[in-house]
């Protein structure tokens, strides 16, 4: 048998075993077997040639190291020889016999097709067992060899080398069981970091999804949020916080506590983002975030928005049309040194947005565009309420439990009122000119409306009595143009006024000698809330909100 040829193909760890083990050996042992006695020795003339190493045995040096190691022969896989420690792990086997008949562990690890494989194939293979009958675990390596035998030619064999990798295995099971653990935290933490109840506007309807990851992908920092704003207007919000585990997601719920926190100052879009892009480089500079920061004006009939280096806003139009928010975009949170724009789309009644993030739409091999197209074609044909057309993105997208990055989506929409629910959802507006007969013009204006809607006589009164405090505040302290604006849904009466200058109104302390300064105070106290805001294109909007009593 050429030992030294096949002893050379076994893995660097066990060739230095071996040298280990001959270097262990005394001299007076030089030439003994220590084949145990328990095993069967074969006649002289069917015991394979055993060369020796620098003097000591091959086989004496395969006992003594700690890998298990079997050499079969022929098509039959009959054994030539077993060392020690194949016998401690699996007991004695006499050499001559058949694999199959005295070597059955092979063949409940199903690794005799394997032997047959590599006898034809002349390639080692490698391969991983589940746990034996004793609780171990082995990796084995087939290796083919040529045998020379004393009484027959030379002849193909099987070196079998088997690993012990019970406390790899049970390691890597740990360690697997860790990460499961990990990823559980990650969730949870996500999830509890996410609105637990969006938010519902007056005038949209509004629906998220969250799916976080398989079981295979940490738990990245997806995320999204509803703002209402005041006035009618909603904020709305997706995000996605570049990396795993719970590190993003932390992340992530500061950045959504940031971005409320933000949205009350009533700013526009890009300035929003801008304040969080020096807040995103504060938490953490390595870490980066995508953003797409929205607000609806029902007023306005429009979406505007700012994005962070995050995917278009699709929006469905009344009429089916599909359009994509390309522009403006820019870099993403916590890169810095950017300034960001907002712009707008339109987003009237029976219109439908949807706000995601990649998850939704990136996938390896493809490109991003024709995830994003393929979005658009399922919108265009999705219908129904923002929850079912929430679903029928996510199906149409191939997400599944497994899917290997999260996916946040959030769908909203402007719904066309009519009939009696047309009836709850009323404007009006009065240009102002200025001068001393913009005041009376005013309450006038607000009482016939007022009246038209049939609002009950207390209601009535407070909202002319706001509608001629903020016209009066806006005639002391603004600049034409001015317009008073009365909007009511099915939830509240909504007073606004306008006018060309941007200085923003406080709330303050009047002493009983001034003359002025008691208006937005009054305000303040009939009304359920108030607030003010810059305009976009200039100047400064103020108003106030009344809850409608509930209808018995």
């Amino acid at each position: 048998m050429n030992f030294t040829r096949w002893s050379a193909r076994l893995p660097g760890t066990q060739r230095r075993a071996a040298a280990r083990a001959e270097l262990a050996v005394s001299p007076d042992r030089r030439g003994e077997s220590s084949v145990p006695a328990a095993r069967a020795e074969p006649p002289a003339d069917e015991v394979p040639c055993a060369p020796a190493v620098d003097g000591l045995p091959t086989r004496d040096v395969l006992d003594r190291i700690p890998a298990l190691v079997a050499l079969v022969q022929g098509p039959e896989h009959r054994i030539a020889y077993v060392n020690d420690a194949y016998v401690a792990a699996f007991g004695a086997r006499p050499v001559g016999e058949p694999a199959r008949e005295v070597l059955p562990e092979l063949e409940e690890l199903g690794l005799l097709p394997l032997l047959d494989q590599v006898l034809r194939s002349g390639k080692p293979r490698t391969v991983k067992s589940r746990r034996t009958a004793g609780g171990r675990s082995y990796t084995f390596t087939c290796t083919p060899v040529d045998i020379s035998a004393a009484a027959e030619p030379a002849g193909g064999g099987v070196l079998v080398f088997a690993a012990d990798v019970t406390d790899h295995a049970e390691a890597a099971e740990r360690l697997r069981a860790s990460e499961r653990r990990q990823r559980e935290t990650a969730v949870t933490l996500q999830r509890s970091l996410l609105p637990q109840e969006l938010e519902q506007p007056d005038d949209l309807r509004i629906a998220a999804v969250y799916h976080p990851g398989g079981t295979e992908a940490a738990v990245g920092g997806d995320w999204y949020d509803v703002i209402t704003l005041g006035g009618g207007r909603t904020a709305l919000v997706i995000g996605d916080v570049m990396g795993r585990g719970v590190r993003a997601a932390a992340v992530m719920g500061q950045l959504r506590t940031a971005v409320r926190a933000y949205a009350r100052l009533d700013l526009p879009p890009h300035e929003v983002l801008q304040l969080l892009d020096g807040l995103a480089a504060e938490i953490d500079a390595n870490q980066i975030a995508t953003c797409v920061y929205a607000v609806h004006d029902p007023n306005e009939g429009r979406l505007m928005y700012a994005s962070a280096g995050h995917l278009p806003i699709l929006v469905r139009d009344e009429n089916g049309t599909v359009l994509r928010t390309d522009e403006p975009t820019g870099p993403p949170l916590g890169t810095g040194g950017w300034m960001h724009s907002s712009g707008s789309v339109p987003l009237g009644p029976g219109s439908t947005a949807v706000l995601y993030t990649d998850g939704l739409v990136e996938r390896r091999d493809a490109d991003l565009d024709e995830g994003i197209e393929a979005l658009q074609r399922a919108l265009a044909g999705a219908t129904g309420t923002p929850q079912v057309v929430c679903d029928r993105l996510v199906r149409s997208a191939g997400v599944t439990a497994d899917h290997d990055d999260d996916v946040a989506v959030l769908v909203l929409q402007h719904p066309a009122r009519t009939g009696s629910d047309g009836e709850l959802f009323r404007n009006a507006a009065l240009e102002l000119l200025g001068g001393v007969e913009a005041a009376p013009r005013a309450r006038a204006f607000a009482s016939g409306v007022l009246t038209s809607w049939r609002f009950p006589p207390e209601l009535h009164d407070l909202g002319v009595l706001a509608a001629s405090e903020l016209v009066a505040n806006s005639l002391q302290h603004g600049t034409p143009p001015m317009r008073l604006r009365l909007r009511r849904t099915d939830r509240r009466l909504i007073v606004e006024v306008t006018d060309g200058d941007d200085h923003l109104p406080r709330r303050r302390h009047a002493e009983p000698a001034d003359e002025s300064g008691r208006g937005i105070a009054i305000v303040a106290t009939i009304a359920s809330s108030w607030g003010s805001r810059r305009a976009p294109g200039g100047g400064k909007a103020v108003w106030c909100e009344f809850v409608l009593p509930r209808a018995t």
